[in-house]
């Protein structure tokens, strides 16, 4: 059983920082690219970064310059440190990762249960 594990979420005032965590587990062969996303209340799941097994990365545009994400590939985590966090950044953030469970399958999508991220004074 493959697990996506999130941490570091909460409730932040305007201008500080986060710095979640997701830890996969369980037993797979490999480990491709990994991400997050956000979807805030009535909108749709979006895409906030994205790293991949080489370590390039892409962000959403209203992120640009202030996340940044980052892996480890020998501890399956992949982290997103968020700095000058706004209110509009409030959203459940989920963290997917595309793994292979057994030598010869494609590399599926896993999802964590999300985290919760609250910023507000």
């Amino acid at each position: 059983q493959v697990q996506l594990v999130e941490s570091g979420g909460g409730l932040v005032q305007p201008g500080g920082s986060l710095r979640l965590s997701c830890a996969a587990s369980g037993s797979f062969v490999g480990l491709s690219s990994m991400g997050w996303y956000r979807q805030a209340p009535g909108k749709q799941r979006e895409l906030v970064a994205h790293i991949s097994s080489g370590g390039s990365v892409n962000y959403a545009d209203s992120v640009k310059g202030r996340f940044t994400i980052s892996r480890d590939s020998a501890k399956n985590t992949v982290y997103l440190q968020m700095n000058s966090l706004k209110p509009e950044d409030t959203a459940v953030y989920y963290c997917d990762a595309d793994i292979m469970q057994y030598y010869g399958d494609t590399y599926v999508p896993y999802w964590g249960q999300g985290i919760q991220v609250t910023v507000s004074s």
